[in-house]
Parts: structure tokens; sequence; C-alpha cells
């Protein structure tokens, strides 16, 4: 039944009151007040009474402790799903722990909505276009930005719930990968940095002890990496991986995000790993995420999960057993209500205790009153201030415009035919699918954009006579007008394509078979560019690589740019590229294969090549294999130099007397140092710096990124080729030069992970980096 509690002497806020979990599948969500929900208003009965809960002077563990021991089993079980019901007899408010956040306020979740007084919110580029700009500032500022707009969408009411399930973090391992685009590519240190900068700016830069704006999730832990490919779904897929691979490819970016972003939570992915679900397996949930690392925060599972254990995956014979597996293992919450309805018969089966529902429930009110929750109203604490007015604020627009712009990548420039003179464009024809399609540019995980400014749109701000054509009916391109189309284009002075890929050929739920562009895009870019008066300019809006083998090596096509999904103002980023109101340094952050690739299993998790069989390996690291397009590639209008000017050396004196490990001769047999005997403080002290001279010789201001990377004097034996170990992005004017420092730790940087999943650190001669430009590194004693 519905009954009023109230938080303060003036808000009156509607709960439900659920006799038993059973009754949440029936709930009826109430309408939305003015005020938001919370509880411990200084005229309510817990406060009034003096509940532990609610005193904000003591120790959130305590707090958390005191309400759960006030709870009943029947209560304390409706608290295990993402609709969490209230508790009216102590003031505790329901709560909705599912919203998304991906690349701004999403309705993907349950606990966000935009219908009152706040009706959108600024919708930044998908992941993998912000991703290319490899620059941490920009990752923090968009998080900062999606996190204020989140808390003032909750100050008016609007939300449910703060905990916002972003960012993904997982590799881009398969360039098929439906999900890709969420992702910021694939490589490791990448991915890290994204996700502690992301994480940083969406809660606030808080620690336990202070107030979160919101709470961050990073999932999918862990390997998760394939939708539905070759009668495999993510649902019963079991990812055999190595501990090395493992290590060092798939589980840092999760590590940085709670070592380094103190994410205050993780979400567990639907797939095995190595035959256990990842939400079952208590060695990935609580000995790493929770132990090694440091979680202070709660797991949660992706949605249906744990009953994806039982009727799926097969590795629980019984619900209540799949219950039992998942909180024993370390999972907290459930996104959907396969706990809340299985866990009394579990409890009375004696597969779980109150106890494990406890240790689930102070993690998860531990967080909801680090969000202020129980504080009484939340518009007297430090994030009160904000409210409709801070959503789709003019610095939010600008910065979604910035972020599309810096990560937009120049693939071609064949004459420098770009940037173009709008004053010398008589016409324009604008062709292509994605050309006119608001929707397209936003991606996956999306709420509704402040504004959205197309591609056509943004041409016919810089040329009066712009003829456009769509020229397919969708980006699936079933059926071509190539003959208009080309009629079109040879009328026309310029012309532009957009083309690329959608959520229909890629999204989740949906990988590619194939790395082409869809039906008939080919030959109807070809045929434009055949009939053109000069060679086109391809706009490729696409989540993840394709092959365009045909583009680059057609001089009728002049000009190649990948533009991912760029968000709500993805059409005025675009063409300020176009007509050089913008000078493009985005560099890809994934590898572009050839269609060749598509022969590789999606399954076969192997990062490293395996010559001896065909397998030609993943990514930038370890591929052996012809590209399209390489990690990090991106021209730009000016002429940028970079070279290694110094570099400090470690103070490898600290080493004497820790005793080396042996290598097996057939990962190289090089002596080598475990980074664990190193030590914390060690490693600490081993860390120098190393500068790089980055020069911009015009004829245009922009921003450049510095990619560093480490290269071993030997790379078989499973090392990569070469990785990635820093990124500094730095605006240049046109003549300007810059000394740009990057900070080295071998620990970090210079070790690599053997076969059985350690961490070492080799002696001898080790490479940094910059283009061509090395400098050797000597680690002995």
């Amino acid at each position: 039944m519905a009954v009023l509690s109230h938080g303060n002497a003036g808000t009156v806020v509607l709960l439900l009151l659920t006799a038993s979990s059973s009754s949440l599948l029936g709930m009826v969500v109430p309408a939305l007040a003015a005020d938001p929900p919370f509880s411990c208003g200084p005229s309510s009965t817990a406060a009034t009474q003096g509940y532990a809960f609610c005193d904000a002077t003591l120790p959130v563990a305590q707090r958390a402790a005191d309400l759960v021991a006030r709870l009943t089993t029947a209560e304390k079980v409706a608290q295990l799903g993402d609709e969490a019901a209230g508790v009216p007899r102590l003031g505790v408010p329901a709560y909705k722990w599912w919203n998304e956040a991906l690349h701004g306020l999403a309705t993907s979740g349950k606990g966000l909505h935009f219908n009152g007084a706040v009706r959108s919110a600024t919708s930044f580029p998908q992941v993998s276009l912000t991703a290319a700009a490899f620059d941490d500032d920009l990752w923090l500022r968009i998080g900062q930005a999606i996190g204020r707009e989140a808390r003032a969408l909750y100050n008016v009411g609007q939300a449910e719930g703060l905990t916002m399930w972003s960012p993904n973090v997982n590799i881009y391992r398969d360039p098929r990968w439906g999900r890709g685009q969420e992702t910021p590519g694939e490589d490791p240190t990448t991915a890290s940095r994204y996700g502690v900068a992301f994480v940083k700016g969406l809660q606030g830069n808080s620690t336990s002890s202070s107030l979160l704006q919101t709470s961050a999730c990073c999932k999918h832990a862990t390997a998760y990496d394939l939708e539905d490919w070759g009668g495999v779904a993510r649902y019963n897929f079991d990812a055999r991986v190595t501990a090395q691979d493992l290590e060092d490819t798939y589980n840092p970016p999760f590590r940085s995000c709670v070592v380094d972003g103190k994410a205050s939570c993780v979400m567990c992915a639907y797939t095995a790993i190595n035959g256990v679900p990842a939400c079952a397996n208590s060695g990935l949930l609580t000995n790493t995420v929770r132990a090694d690392w440091g979680l202070d925060g709660y797991v949660a599972s992706d949605c249906d999960a744990v009953a994806i254990m039982r009727d799926a995956q097969r590795y629980a014979p019984t619900p209540e057993d799949a219950v039992a597996l998942a909180l024993k293992a370390g999972l907290d919450i459930d996104c959907g209500t396969y706990m809340q309805q299985h866990a009394p018969a579990a409890l009375q089966q004696g597969k779980i205790t109150e106890d494990d529902v406890d240790k689930a429930l102070k993690n998860l009110f531990a967080i909801r009153m680090r969000l202020g929750h129980f504080d009484g109203d939340p518009r007297a604490n430090i994030y009160g201030g904000l409210n409709a007015a801070h959503i789709c604020t003019p610095e939010h627009r600008s910065l979604a415009l910035e972020a599309a712009q810096d990560g937009i990548v120049l693939l071609k420039n064949d004459a420098g035919i770009l940037p173009l003179d709008r004053a010398a464009i008589a016409s324009a024809a604008v062709i292509g699918p994605n050309a006119n399609n608001p929707g397209l540019l936003i991606g996956n995980y999306f709420g509704p954009p402040c504004e959205s400014v197309t591609p056509l749109k943004g041409v016919q701000g810089y040329v009066k006579d712009v003829r456009f054509m769509a020229g397919c009916g969708s980006a699936a391109c079933d059926v071509a007008d190539t003959d208009q189309a080309a009629t079109l284009a040879g009328s026309s002075d310029y012309v532009l394509l957009f083309m690329g890929l959608s959520q229909q050929q890629e999204s989740e739920g949906r990988d590619r078979t194939s790395l082409l562009l869809p039906g008939q895009q080919q030959s109807l870019i070809t045929a434009v560019a055949d009939a053109a008066k000069r060679p086109v300019i391809l706009v490729l809006l696409t989540g993840g690589p394709v092959d365009v083998t045909f583009a680059k090596n057609n001089p009728k096509i002049g000009a190649i740019l990948w533009a991912g999904y760029p968000g709500q103002a993805g059409g005025l980023a675009i063409a300020r590229v176009l007509f050089g109101d913008h000078n493009p340094g985005g560099r890809l952050p994934v590898t572009w294969y050839p269609e060749e690739f598509t022969k590789v299993p999606m399954t076969d998790m192997r990062m490293r090549a395996d010559p001896a069989t065909g397998y030609p390996g993943r990514s930038y690291r370890f591929y052996q294999g012809e590209t399209v397009y390489k990690f990090g590639y991106g021209l730009s209008y000016s002429s940028y130099s970079r070279r290694l000017l110094s570099s400090g050396t470690p103070n490898t004196d600290l080493l004497a007397g820790l005793s080396t490990m042996p290598t097996p001769a057939e990962e190289g047999g090089v002596a080598s140092y475990h980074v664990e005997h190193i030590g914390a403080r060690g490693c600490e002290q081993l860390k120098f710096p190393a500068v790089v001279e980055v020069e911009n010789h015009g004829p245009m201001d922009g921003k450049h990124s510095v990619l560093m990377y480490l290269r071993w004097a030997n790379a078989t034996a499973g090392r990569p080729a070469k990785q990635l170990i820093g990124f500094r992005r730095q605006h240049l004017k046109a003549g300007e030069k810059a000394s740009l420092t990057f900070d080295i730790s071998p620990c970090e940087h210079f070790s690599r992970v053997r076969k059985d999943g350690n961490k070492v650190v080799d002696r001898g001669s080790h490479f940094l980096m910059v283009d061509m430009h090395e400098m050797e590194i000597t680690f002995e004693v």
C-alpha cells in the first residue's frame, strides 16, 4: 500500500510499503515530486529518535551498519535489486540504482526523467571519439559536467538515484564488437587514464569521507567484448583468458578506476571467465576488486546476470543457488528482481545467511550516505545550489563542441584539399544517409540532447548553395540512388559524403560480421567520386573501425575524416574542421583492420599472435598483419615535430640486494625483478622524468597529442611490440614550441607480465620512443 512519509516539515514524499519482496514486481512508480527524496530531515522520526544512521558526524560504515541492523529480513531482501523499496517506518525513501551517464545523462536506466522542468541534458560525443583526443583534462571536464547535471536533475526532483553505471572501460579487443563505441579503445593505458579522469569528474573528486557528487561505476569486469557472434551470445559466452592477458590487458582499466580514480562501484559482466561467471567469481570480486584493489563501494551485476547463471549458463542448478553464489562471491546488488525474488527461499534453505545479506546492504547504504541521502534536504549540501539552470549551460554546450572537434581524426588529405575555402565554393553537394540524421549523432546510451546540429546543418552554415541527397534510406544502404547522386555530384562545385554505420549495424546485442561499409555504400561513394568535378571529401560517422581501403587508395577521394558519433554539436564540429576553423588533432584509439581480419573468431580472447597457427594477434601491441590505419594515426593541417630532449635515470641502487627472478627460456631468458618485491616505496623512488620537445611548424594553430611508447630490447617471447606509456596534449600556436614532461615509472611502464601473471621488470635496456626518436634507459644495479 502507499503511505506518506515526510523528510522534513515541508516535504512530502510518496513511498511504497511492501509486505514482501515479491510485491516489488507489481510496483507502481509514483509521480515525481518537485523535491528530491531524502532521509533524516530535522523533523523526521529517525532524526528525533536519535538513530545513529542519521548522525552525519559518525563514520559512514557505522551509520550504514546501524541502519541495516534496524531492518527486518523482508525489508533487507527488498534492497537487493536495482529498484530498492522504501522503508517508511524509518523514513527511508525508495531508490533506483540503475542510471546511465556514458556520454551524458541517459534514459536507458530507470531513475532519470526528463518530464518536468528539465527536458534535456548535454549530449557529449560517444566515448570512442572522445578518446581520440588523448586528453585527460578534457575527459575530466566532461565527467564533471555530466556529474553536475545529474546532481541538478536530482535536486529538482527528476532523478530517483545518483548512482551512475558509467564508464565502460572494457578493452576494445575486436573491431566487430557492437559496444566498442562505448569504450576508450584497445589500449590499456588509454582506457585506464580515461577511466580515472572520467570517474573523478563524475564523482566530484570526493574521498570516502566527503560527499560524492554522484557515484561512478566502472563496467563490465572483466574480459567482456562480445555481444552475439557466430551463434555465441554474451549471456552464455565462456571467455577463455590467460593469466597474462588478464593482468596486462583486460584488468588494468578496472584496477586504475578503483585504485587511482576511487570509483565507488564496479559492475561484473555477463560472461564467464575460464568457466566461472564474472558475477559468481569470488577471486575477481572479493580477492581482486575489493581486497587487492581496495574498492570502497559496492559491486553491481549487469542486468539479469544472476538469473543468467541458471537460465543461460547452467552454472547454478537452482535460483537459490544462483543467489547464493553471487552474494558469497562479493556481489552486492542485482540489476533486476531475481535476488529479491529468490533470496527469501535461499535464506530459508540455508544457502545464504542474513549476514551475507547484511554485508551487501552495508556496502549499498554506505554509498547512499556518501551521496548525502541521509543528511536531510540535499539542497542544503555543497551541491544543493545546482538546479535546472545548471543543465545545458553555455559552458557545457561549448564543451560538447570542443570534445567533438578535438576527437575528429583526419585520415587522408591529398594535395591539402582541406581545409576548404568557403569563399571559393559556389555550391556544395552533401550526399549520404548520415548527413541529416540527428539520432545518429548521439550513439547509444543517450538522453534528449540540448540541441542537435547535423552535418548538413553544419555545412549550410558555411555555404549558401547546399544541395542535399541521402543516397540511401539508411546506413544499411540496401538500395542506393547511385545515378541521381552521381548527377548531383557532377553539377556541384564540391562534394561532401557523409557515410558510415549506425546502431543498426553496431550496438549492444549486435556485433558486425564485416568491416566493410554496409550495403551499397562503397559503390555509391565510388560512383559519386567518379562523377565529381574534383576529388570528393568522405566523412565517416561510425563507432568502430571500417575497412575503407578502396577510399584510401582512390585519388578521386581527396580527404577522409573519421568523426565517430560526435554528439549534439557534431555537425558544427565537423563543419569547423572542414572549413578550417578548427585544426584537427585526433588520433585513432583503435587499429583499423582489413576485412581479412574477420576470419579470426571473435571468441578467441588471445591478445598475442601465434604464428604457428596463423593467429595474427590483436591490437597494435601484438597484431602481426596489415592495417588500414594504425592505432594513434591522425593527420593535421599543421606540420609538427617531436623529439626526446632529455631523460632522467631510475635510481637503481636501491635494487641492490634484491634478488632477480630467472625468466623461462621461452619468455626470453632475461633476469628480472618482481614488481611486488620492489614494493610501493621502491617503485615510487624509481620514478624519473623524460622531456619531449614539440613544435608546431604551421601554418595553423592547433592542439597536438604527443604519444610516448616503450620498446623492449627483446620484443619476442610475448612482449608487446611496443606499449603506450603516456600522452600529453598541448595547444601550440603556429611557430611555437613547448617542452612536455612525462613522469616515467619503471614499475608501471617498464614492466611486462609473464605467462604466470606476475609483473616483472627486466634487467637491461629499455627504449623510450616518440615517433622514430628513441632514448635508451638501462635498468641495472
